[in-house]
């Protein structure tokens, strides 16, 4: 058991340093982009306070109705600084101990400051995006302006993008430590070794697939493209870029989607419906698209997506078309 609590010991101590870097460095980013701002804007969270393009921010909730942000107005930024650093400090002390009920509590305490903290901020987003002013400016009936607490969301004409900061992943960082701590103390000391390995494979995978991106559902009738900024109303047609961050873009045709990613030079990958019908938003490498004068597309595209092969060859005999890869759409609908 003394192997064990020698690696306990190292995991709490550089779980409480990673702790100690989130109370300087920004914990939450919210990223918003819109045609207006091709730069987008950023608001950052950090244990003190709000930073980045705050006053901007503030301007726009003001025509929506939304409440203007200011740090002194919330008390998780009085508190958070001395929770964080408790936290730290409680670390420390149980490395110091070196017993397992302390570890245990210590763990249960961290665990309930990070559930605590999620919800709180999801409070806190949902009341910003719901309680709006009646006599705003601007008044879009039913419409509400709350963020995601992860990922991407289209508000208007702005995408909303949250994830956390370096001082978030760092956060997250103590966590996993602190997941591998508490394995480890539930095995025989002669297990220790291969559980670790297995407790930290577990712990980056998890950390790994939280941060995987992919396509999101479109809303038709709802969502607008965001190259010609039409609504998604044909099914057929619709399309979705991804970036690695795992930022979500729709559009309403292919065409639109190459003009905004040629114009952008994003990295990422797109995701076309089949035009059958039978799937949706599917990778574009298990794609066979066809080109035709007879496919309308609603920006006057040509170009059709098929997740069946001998569907895409038949359409090809019965239409005046061509059968293209990926490669050749991306060369040819951008001209």
């Amino acid at each position: 058991m003394q192997h064990s609590f020698h690696w306990s010991r190292a995991l709490v101590v550089l779980a409480a340093l990673c702790l100690a870097g989130a109370l300087f460095l920004p914990i939450w980013q919210i990223q918003l982009a819109a045609p207006q701002y091709p730069e987008g804007l950023t608001l950052k969270i950090f244990a003190k306070g709000l930073a980045g393009d705050v006053d901007i921010i503030n301007g726009l909730n003001h025509y929506i109705g939304m409440r203007t942000l200011h740090s002194q107005d919330f008390i998780e930024f009085t508190l958070l600084p001395y929770i964080i650093g408790a936290l730290v400090l409680f670390g420390l002390i149980a490395a110091a101990i070196n017993r397992k009920k302390v570890y245990y509590i210590y763990i249960a305490l961290f665990m309930f400051v990070a559930v605590f903290s999620m919800v709180d901020f999801y409070r806190w987003e949902y009341n910003y995006g719901h309680n709006l002013d009646p006599n705003a400016a601007i008044v879009v009936p039913g419409m509400a302006y709350q963020p995601p607490l992860i990922g991407y969301k289209q508000l208007l004409n702005f995408g909303a993008y949250s994830i956390p900061d370096i001082g978030g992943w760092l956060f997250i960082g103590a966590g996993v430590l602190l997941a591998v701590t508490f394995f480890m103390l539930l095995q025989p000391a002669w297990l220790h070794f291969k559980k670790t390995k297995v407790a930290v494979a577990v712990c980056l995978l998890l950390a790994v697939q939280s941060c995987s991106s992919g396509p999101q559902p479109i809303q038709y009738g709802s969502n607008a493209c965001d190259y010609c900024k039409m609504m998604i109303a044909q099914k057929q047609f619709a399309c979705e870029w991804v970036t690695g961050k795992g930022k979500v873009y729709r559009f309403d045709d292919l065409h639109c989607l190459l003009k905004f990613k040629g114009e952008k030079n994003l990295e990422g990958l797109a995701y076309v419906n089949d035009f059958n019908g039978t799937k949706q938003l599917v990778v574009t490498s298990d794609l066979v698209f066809v080109q035709s004068a007879d496919i309308k597309a609603p920006m006057g595209g040509t170009f059709a997506a098929f997740a069946n092969k001998p569907e895409a060859e038949a359409f090809v005999k019965s239409h005046d078309g061509a059968l293209l890869s990926w490669q050749q759409v991306a060369g040819n609908a951008v001209q």
